[in-house]
This record gives structure tokens, C-alpha cells and sequence, in this order.
């Protein structure tokens, strides 16, 4: 028998929490402009999961501006990627390709086990999951964009690669942003007498 959604949102929240520590790690020491936006879209993951599980028994229309406030809240790890990547943009330099490429690899498996979970329920209770399913989906992208930049920062030792990936995800964030706010619109459209 499987998970229930609040079992499935309960696990995805934690693997998110878990990866952020790990990523967030390994961002700072290496100097990654992709693992430090892929870390705090972690933390971002994290703390959307955290509210769905408080908000699955509310009715439509509560649920629908929770997630028109979580597609702000998707907008929070561009925002802390732009920042991160104009200050590594002053200071030229490029993060260790090897712990970049594994800690792609390990958020490329946490990601993947939270969008296969979450992918059963990504209709369910409307814009709300749609938005978990929806960074799951996204992030997992990111991170095989990740891999790809330690590879060319191994064969260039350039830290162009880094940085046009996390310039990447700032922009997956932002769509993803569009299409929750967009789901939650009209599931608030649908919920009005």
C-alpha cells in the first residue's frame, strides 16, 4: 500500500531539510554560485512542504492564497542566487569540480525520489501540491545542470559554467513561481460562489 499525501509531504519536507545542510555545506566551501541557489531552494522545498502539511484539511479558497504566498516564496531563491552570483561575478574564481559534480549528483537523487513521490498527487489539493511537484520537477533539471557544470569546470577551470547554471535556476524558480501563482488563481476563481 502507498504513502498517503500527508506521509508522502511529511518525507519530502525532511529529505529537502536534510540536503539543504549538505548542500549548503559544500556551496560555501567550494565558493558555488549553483549549489548555494540549489541549497536554499532546498530550504525553500523544505519550508513549502512544511505548509502544505499544515494546510491539507483547509478549504479551497484557503488553500488557493497559501499559494499565491508560496509562489513568492518560489521567487526567494532567484533573488538569493542573483545576489550570490553578482558577488562571485567581482571574484572570478572556480568552485572544486569534483565536490560541484557529486553534490549535483546526491540533490539529482533526492530530487528525483521527492518528484516521483510527490507525482501522484500533483492534482491534489490544487495549487498547493502542484507547487511541491513543481520544484521537485524543476530542481531535478537544476541538478543535471549542476553535474554538467562540474564537468566543464573540471575540463575548462573556468567558473563561467557555475555561474550561467546558477543563473539557470534563479530563472527555472521564476517560472515556477508563474505557474503556481496561476494555479492558485484559479483554483481561488473556482472556490468563489
Amino acid at each position: 500500500m502507498g504513502r498517503s499525501l500527508r506521509e508522502t509531504v511529511r518525507l519530502v519536507a525532511a529529505l529537502n531539510l536534510g540536503y539543504f545542510g549538505v548542500e549548503f555545506a559544500v556551496a560555501l566551501g567550494i565558493g558555488s554560485v549553483s549549489l548555494f541557489a540549489d541549497s536554499i531552494d532546498f530550504l525553500e522545498d523544505a519550508s513549502i512542504n512544511f505548509l502544505i502539511l499544515a494546510a491539507l484539511g483547509w478549504p479551497a479558497r484557503n488553500r488557493a492564497r497559501l499559494g499565491m504566498a508560496l509562489a513568492g516564496i518560489l521567487l526567494i531563491p532567484g533573488v538569493a542566487t542573483l545576489w550570490t552570483a553578482w558577488q562571485k561575478f567581482l571574484h572570478l574564481a572556480p568552485p572544486a569540480p569534483i565536490p560541484l559534480t557529486l553534490t549535483g549528483l546526491g540533490a539529482l537523487c533526492v530530487n528525483l525520489a521527492c518528484a516521483f513521490m510527490l507525482a501522484n498527487y500533483r492534482d491534489h489539493s490544487g495549487s498547493l501540491t502542484r507547487a511541491a511537484f513543481l520544484s521537485a520537477r524543476n530542481d531535478s533539471l537544476a541538478n543535471i545542470a549542476i553535474i554538467g557544470a562540474g564537468l566543464l569546470t573540471a575540463a575548462t577551470a573556468s567558473p563561467w559554467p557555475d555561474l550561467v547554471v546558477g543563473l539557470g535556476i534563479a530563472a527555472l524558480n521564476a517560472d515556477a513561481a508563474r505557474e503556481v501563482f496561476e494555479a492558485a488563481r484559479r483554483e481561488r476563481a473556482a472556490a468563489e460562489p
